[in-house]
């Protein structure tokens, strides 16, 4: 493809009302696109937009029918009664620093093309550690943003997350504060070792309060079970102090910090 991003947008993509754009991409604990594929599932969102870059890895996807397709990344259109989402969801983040750049232009052109005024993009917080709480944090590219979202449950801390938010997450911000565009990252307390859908499911539940929206949860509550079944796995095989100390929180430059 030659250092291309390749897209083909669903014509009949127009007119859509207070629209708001959803990032939730493969990253820590794979928190965001967890909720990201949820929202697609749940509210019946139909595909308009699909992409293909070379900054995406050398591999295609197996389905369930043993056919492949082209790892890639989409846009959703879900339809609510308050807001029109764009969920941008998929396989992959890029796999080289330029790549970011260039895919996270290309995210910012749509979100104009469509006349987005918001945008969340949506992640994991790496504690390194077995939380006892389940939270959610947030940087925003407008300080406005901090005081409503706060009152959502969203929490805030000075430089925090420390090393800052590599990847789509974070750049995504700064990119639409280019086009004025309002843009927060939200991200679900998790180890930063698994996949993590109880986290999902706390930042799910402040999503939709933020967008006063509801969704079922029942999907992702199996996720949970089967998220369990596995940890009690780990327990039989690391026990009493072990696990307690099962990760340890990684310092400011270490590469937990990576992919929101």
């Amino acid at each position: 493809m030659n250092d291309e991003i390749i897209y083909h947008i669903d014509p009949a993509a127009e007119d859509l009302n207070n629209p708001v754009m959803i990032v939730g991409l493969p990253g820590v604990g794979h928190v965001g696109k967890f909720v990201a594929d949820h929202l697609v599932e749940v509210l019946g969102a139909q595909k308009i937009i699909e992409i293909y870059s070379d900054h995406f890895p050398p591999q295609v996807m197996v389905g369930e029918d043993s056919t492949v397709t082209l790892v890639g990344n989409r846009v959703y259109l879900a339809k609510t009664e308050k807001t029109d989402l764009l969920i941008l969801a998929g396989d992959s983040q890029s796999t080289d620093p330029a790549g970011h750049y260039s895919l996270c232009e290309t995210y910012i052109g749509f979100a104009s093309q469509f006349k987005v005024k918001r945008i969340f993009t949506l992640g994991g917080y790496p504690t390194g550690i077995v939380n006892t709480e389940n939270y959610v944090i947030g940087a925003v590219n407008n300080k406005e943003m901090v005081e409503p979202l706060k009152e959502k449950g969203i929490k805030f801390s000075p430089s925090e997350p420390p090393g800052g938010i590599v990847g789509a997450s974070g750049l995504i911000l700064a990119f639409a504060q280019l086009r004025g565009i309002d843009a927060a990252c939200l991200m679900g307390s998790t180890t930063g070792y698994i996949a993590d859908p109880l986290s999902s499911k706390e930042l799910l539940g402040k999503l939709c309060g933020i967008l006063e929206i509801e969704v079922d949860f029942a999907a992702l509550d199996e996720k949970i079970k089967d998220m369990e079944q596995m940890v009690e796995k780990i327990k039989d095989s690391v026990t009493g102090e072990e696990f307690e100390n099962y990760g340890v929180r990684p310092s400011a430059d270490e590469d937990l910090n990576y992919f929101g």
